[in-house]
């Protein structure tokens, strides 16, 4: 069977979160989801939008930390209140993946579930919902599917699935999940042609991942079908590739190019806005004198103008309490602020 409009496809999206690499504009209370890094939208928001024509907002189930749940509702206004699912503590992706899927299939028995995450780029919607299409097709047919992204270069930060043998038009057999390479590694993958990145995506019915979960994670899937919230604190802390897909017989995966990042850093929002003759990306009103290069983001706020002469390759964030500098090849390191600022007891985090 293949995906069809009457299909009852729910969107699971977990949104939780401590982001940290975007310091000082995500905090704890305020993680990457919630921030407009790429446009005027939060992440999350733009995420949901995304998939609107596949699963409109009453099929959509946010999973969350209780923290960020009033924050989070405020974010997606036209999504009910009863379908945000607020865990009391982090226990990873399966335990989350879990709970939203046995919801779904409390309310429609043949649901079909995809699993999004709730802070990554997108920029070709239009060929990400056609790759989803193929994924949803191979979910009806009882496979636990999986986007795979074509590599770009041989990264050492994601993890990859090797495909095997295509059994549908776009479609493969998941071989393999490998965790995070060395850079030797990672260079045969792309190498290979065969190996994609793993995204955080994945479709299914949700009957087959409750089997799934049954065989593989049974306390888990016994304790969301109660109170899920009161079990929270018993399940082990394991993300569904762990738990689930690699040890799963059944899983797909459609590779696809639609110009997709996880916005791991501000060298990526950087990489992905709009930018001036010069390469710079600057609220409205800024002055740019010999500069190039330069990330200035103050949230859309527009209280200063912000003026740069001669300096290259920048990244300047300024929020209600904090300021950021810091060479753009170096926005990896910003979590080592983070870490400073946390032994010191600060509260700017």
């Amino acid at each position: 069977m293949g995906y069809g409009p009457r299909m009852a496809v729910f969107a699971i999206v977990l949104a939780g979160g401590a982001g940290t690499r975007f310091w000082p504009a995500s905090r704890a209370a305020q993680p990457k989801q919630l921030l407009p890094l790429v446009g005027s939208e939060s992440l999350l928001a733009t995420t949901v939008k995304r998939v609107a024509p596949l699963a409109p907002p009453e099929r959509v189930l946010v999973a969350t930390g209780e923290h960020l749940l009033e924050a989070t509702r405020a974010a997606l206004p036209s999504v009910p209140a009863e379908n945000f699912l607020a865990e009391p503590l982090p226990r990873n992706t399966a335990p989350a993946i879990a709970w939203a899927t046995a919801v779904a299939a409390q309310r429609d028995r043949d649901a079909t579930c995809m699993v999004l995450p709730s802070d990554h780029f997108i920029a070709d919607e239009d060929g990400f919902r056609a790759r989803v299409r193929d994924a949803l097709a191979a979910a009806e047919r009882g496979f636990l599917a999986t986007l795979g992204i074509h590599p770009t270069r041989p990264e050492t930060g994601f993890g990859y699935i090797e495909a095997g043998a295509e059994i549908a038009p776009r479609t493969f057999e998941a071989r393999r999940f490998v965790e995070k390479p060395s850079l030797a590694v990672a260079e045969e993958y792309v190498a290979a042609g065969t190996f994609f990145w793993n995204a955080g995506m994945f479709f299914y019915r949700a009957q087959t991942m409750i089997e799934a979960l049954e065989e593989h994670l049974p306390s888990v899937i016994a304790g969301v079908r109660g109170d899920a919230r009161a079990s929270f604190p018993s399940f082990p802390s394991v993300s569904i590739d762990k738990g689930v897909m690699e040890k799963a017989k059944r899983v797909a995966v459609v590779p696809g190019d639609f110009g997709w990042s996880d916005l791991g850093s501000w060298e990526s929002a950087w990489e992905l806005a709009p930018k001036d003759a010069d390469q710079n990306v600057l609220p409205a009103g800024s002055v740019a004198v010999d500069a190039t290069g330069n990330l200035v983001w103050d949230g859309g706020k527009g209280k200063r103008t912000y003026a740069l002469v001669g300096v290259r390759d920048l990244v300047v964030v300024e929020t209600e309490d904090a300021v950021l500098v810091v060479p753009r090849d170096r926005a990896q390191d910003v979590r080592l602020v983070v870490e400073k600022l946390r032994a010191a007891g600060r509260k700017c985090i």
